[in-house]
């Protein structure tokens, strides 16, 4: 999911991007995975954009991967031999704060080769570096909090959210706003409970969003992936349920009608053992 909120904020809003990862605001287009090469390449959280003299490659992690290095030395190569005239900008962008040391590796280095590129670590990064770019506000909370003792972790996660919200509510077109609503709550859902979240953002046309929309192919594409994994539609339908149970509660949080999307799939609120928590809510 997180994967592909990130691609479509980096390409929805690419100068916002380009201003912060590479200092200077040029016009980006997106360049997909396939131009470069014929071999299989793993573009899942793939993110390349190129400009009339540059590729930007980003790769947004929510864990560290021990094979990093050797990815993006083997993604420079392939962009390399494609566009040898262009400079390449490389960065992996961390999400969740960690102590592992594998976020702090820039470099790879095989024999003679060396290769290295550079790393973003969202949560020692100032917050205000992401709540003047519209394309950055979802990431906002995922950024560097203050050090005062005297105000809660929490609290401070809380009056960010309500600052990156007043930020949105000010964009006028109510398809962005939307989409970026549903954005920022995911993020925020990394580190605070969804109930805190739904207190602060609320949107009625939720449903109407890209992010929503995407939310349902991945229910549904995760269902089917099951499904043909197991080799029986029993696979495919506990992939529905697995998705649905954490989907349904996060968009009853933004009052959003969940009964077409569980007609649409087949299933009940029972078959989820959602139907004692909805009764406590009505």
């Amino acid at each position: 999911m997180y994967d592909n909120l990130c691609k479509y904020l980096i390409e929805q809003f690419p100068e916002d991007f380009a201003t912060w990862l590479l200092g200077e605001t040029i016009a980006l287009a997106e360049l997909s995975p396939k131009e470069l090469s014929n071999e299989p390449i793993r573009a899942d959280s793939l993110i390349l954009l190129q400009g009339p003299d540059i590729i930007l490659h980003v790769e947004f992690q929510t864990r560290p991967d021990p094979k990093m290095g050797q990815r993006m030395a083997d993604y420079f190569l392939r962009v390399h031999r494609k566009f040898p005239n262009k400079r390449m900008h490389q960065v992996v962008v961390y999400l969740q704060k960690t102590n592992s040391p594998l976020v702090k590796e820039n470099k790879f280095k095989a024999g003679k080769m060396q290769h290295g590129f550079n790393v973003v670590r969202l949560w020692e990064k100032p917050i205000e570096d992401f709540l003047e770019s519209p394309g950055l506000l979802p990431l906002a909370l995922l950024s560097q909090t203050s050090d005062s003792v005297e105000q809660a972790e929490e609290a401070q996660q809380l009056e960010v959210l309500r600052r990156v919200a007043q930020r949105i509510e000010l964009i006028p077109d109510q398809e962005t706003r939307a989409n970026l609503n549903a954005a920022t709550a995911v993020f925020a859902g990394l580190k605070l409970k969804p109930e805190l979240v739904f207190r602060i953002l609320r949107s009625k046309t939720m449903e109407e969003s890209a992010v929503y929309q995407e939310i349902l192919r991945q229910g549904e594409q995760r269902g089917i992936e099951k499904g043909l994994r197991e080799g029986r539609q029993k696979g495919r339908q506990e992939g529905r349920i697995g998705i649905l149970r954490q989907i349904i509660p996060f968009l009853q949080g933004f009052g959003v009608p969940i009964e077409p999307l569980l007609k649409f799939v087949g299933i009940t609120l029972a078959e989820l053992n959602l139907e004692e928590e909805q009764a406590e809510k009505d």
